[in-house]
């Protein structure tokens, strides 16, 4: 019952209570993003969800303007803004996915949405089903420090967690995101 209309019931009853704080967060972010780096404080970026279809996915800006659409594990360390590493280790870049979960492209757990030209892992995770679910802004392989560069590992956990949601492991991976669990994804050195 939680995997069908529960999970959606939670996810907009917290993004609703976490709303107001959140833009007040946002706003200081993007003022501390612009002083730092000329371009947009807000990022806004083609994903794939749920049942393949693409969506616009929002999140505050970490990297160098003009970075372009790459993996983060195709992009050089040294691209990531100073403030972009502050907000990445804190997870406050996300922040603005709450946007994408009220308006129902995403979940708060479930797995991380990948880019429309990451080929091997979207057919990694067709071959396990796991576009059956909405993506999510944190998940099980963000807290094991899975993250896109191994396309076969991400899905495969992806895949577990899609047979076996409830209400406490999603909370659980909450909780553990917010504690600052897991690790971010993987950048290159340089």
């Amino acid at each position: 019952m939680y995997a069908n209309w529960g999970k959606r019931v939670f996810d907009v009853t917290l993004a609703l209570l976490l709303a107001l704080p959140a833009l007040v967060l946002c706003v200081f972010c993007v003022v501390a993003i612009r002083q730092e780096s000329f371009g947009p404080g807000l990022f806004k970026q083609a994903r794939v969800g749920r049942n393949r279809k693409l969506f616009t996915l929002y999140k505050l800006r970490t990297m160098s303007a003009g970075t372009g659409d790459r993996a983060s594990h195709e992009v050089a360390a040294s691209q990531i803004t100073r403030i972009g590493r502050i907000l990445r280790r804190t997870k406050l870049d996300e922040l603005p996915q709450l946007i994408n979960v009220l308006k129902g492209d995403m979940s708060f757990v479930g797995p991380r949405p990948c880019l429309p030209n990451q080929e091997s892992l979207i057919a990694e995770r067709v071959s396990r089903d796991v576009f059956a679910i909405r993506p999510g802004i944190t998940g099980a392989a963000q807290l094991a420090g899975i993250d896109m560069s191994t396309p076969t590992e991400l899905s495969i956990v992806d895949a577990r967690y899609r047979s076996d949601i409830n209400f406490r492991s999603d909370l659980a991976y909450i909780i553990g995101t917010a504690l600052g669990r897991g690790g971010g994804d993987a950048v290159k050195d340089g």
